[in-house]
């Protein structure tokens, strides 16, 4: 997303690989973790001493924990959400892991950060591809389209989307195929959204009249197609050849942090302290989500892992990924992820994004995005594992995928029937899908300066193994 550009990640320093991935566990109580907004000046000001029960003491470093903050130093009451997560850590008696923060803070029924409201463009906190110009969902249809081709032209395709957001994509996908009325004529749409805001918002941009009294069905009058919306993929019906697509939406999925210790690897908590105010801990043991780093750990080099003093893995896009890839192997089809991340282990990624700028992660929570880079080998690894049936291709760069499938010609075109006005917003939003960095054309306010994210997105694809190499992976 446009809001993974607003700063770069900070600088980590190396540690030594000695220390053994996990040792026996301490006996001492959670080790508190800063998340001061000053910069570390000395060694007292970053390494927090904690005293052992047998008598010696650990050091933990806190200078690689700083985010930048924009806080409020006078106290407010607590939303519902704050006292949620708080009787949440006092019934647990003790901290809870930073996925389960995250997943509270966006997915909670009640007052999560999706799950009410329209988070979306320039008036909301971030900005995403589709929104920035009609060209990307474009160009995913021509995607799409290619695929069918290369499944045999199957008579009932299940399209399934998985995080649509207003349903921008879908609607400039469903548009600009619209002429191949065999395809269209072919698709089953399935939306994957738990935001009951956001499933009416994807209502309304469709077009949709109601097929019958059922709230998770309908008919788009934009291709006449049939559209279900549905919680997780899981309820998506199987059986039937199947595309999916993900764009920005493994970012949003829970991460679990690790950092290492002279203890070996521990896993970052949240937890309350004596002030009523969130702050981070390190669990005195392995949890659960350390069978998860070890396995992740598995697919990496010993030089990745070396250098590294914090990993973030995500458990969720492993068995998300897996389900897909099953899906795929005995369905038939294929998938096209697209996201900011990186092509290497995770070290630190995890962002919190209030009206376009970064604040505290563990401040106000539910009144911020929060969002991690994501682990393309992860993916990778984890649908070869899950099934023998499929391939995974790239990860190749948003600029390259785009530019493969077509979109300088699609600007071309769309600049030959344009005002002066709608062209520079052409050449605006073209330069943010597929360039690098800040415009070479602009000539408006520096504020702002359309920003390129054609290198930072990263676009993969798992497809049948019976199917080929897909566009334009090839």
């Amino acid at each position: 997303m446009l809001r993974r550009l607003l700063t770069p990640t900070s600088s980590r320093r190396i540690l030594s690989s000695t220390i053994p991935f996990f040792s026996k566990p301490s006996l001492s109580p959670f080790s508190s973790l800063s998340t001061s907004p000053d910069p570390p000046c000395s060694e007292s000001s970053t390494v927090e001493h904690v005293q052992e029960a047998a008598g010696t003491t650990i050091s933990v470093d806190r200078s690689a924990l700083f985010t930048p903050l924009e806080h409020s130093p006078e106290p407010t009451p607590d939303s519902e959400l704050v006292k949620h997560l708080k009787s949440v850590i006092k019934f647990r008696g003790g901290p809870i892991s930073v996925a389960e923060y995250m997943e509270e803070v966006l997915t909670n029924p009640k007052s999560g950060y999706y799950m009410n409201r329209d988070v979306f463009g320039t008036q909301g906190d971030f900005i995403t591809s589709p929104e920035v110009s009609q060209m990307f969902g474009e160009m995913i249809g021509v995607w799409t389209v290619c695929l069918w081709e290369q499944m045999g032209r199957p008579e009932k395709v299940n399209l399934i989307e998985l995080g649509p957001g207003r349903g921008t994509l879908m609607v400039d996908l469903l548009r600009g195929t619209s002429k191949f009325r065999n395809f269209t004529d072919s698709l089953h749409i399935h939306l994957v959204e738990c935001s009951p805001a956001l499933q009416k918002l994807q209502r309304q941009n469709l077009k949709c009249t109601d097929e019958s009294s059922s709230e998770k069905k309908a008919i788009s009058s934009l291709a006449g197609t049939p559209v279900h919306w549905h919680a997780t993929l899981e309820e998506v019906p199987s059986g039937v050849p199947t595309i999916i697509i993900a764009h920005e939406f493994y970012d949003a999925l829970p991460v679990h942090q690790f950092q290492k210790s002279p203890r070996g690897w521990c896993e970052k908590m949240v937890d309350v302290g004596e002030d009523s105010e969130f702050r981070f801990v390190l669990s005195p043991q392995p949890t659960p989500a350390s069978l998860y780093l070890m396995k992740r750990c598995t697919w990496a080099t010993p030089e990745e892992r070396e250098k590294l003093e914090h990993i973030e893995i995500s458990p969720k896009c492993m068995d998300l990924t897996q389900e897909m890839a099953k899906r795929i192997g005995s369905d038939g089809g294929g998938a096209l992820i697209i996201d900011y991340g990186r092509d290497e282990l995770i070290s630190d990624s995890l962002q919190a994004i209030r009206k376009h700028k970064f604040v505290n992660i563990l401040d106000d929570p539910g009144s911020a995005d929060l969002s991690a880079y994501v682990d393309f080998p992860s993916i990778k690894h984890s649908a070869e594992e899950a099934s023998e049936n499929v391939l995974v291709h790239g990860p190749m760069t948003q600029s390259q995928f785009l530019g493969s499938l077509g979109i300088n010609f699609r600007v071309d075109a769309l600049l030959q029937n344009c005002d002066d006005e709608q062209a520079e917003s052409l050449r605006s939003g073209y330069w943010r899908l597929v360039g690098d960095g800040e415009a070479p054309f602009w000539e408006g306010d520096d504020e702002e300066t359309p920003i390129g994210m054609g290198t930072r997105y990263l676009a993969m694809a798992i497809v049948n193994r019976s199917q080929g190499t897909p566009a334009p992976f090839q």
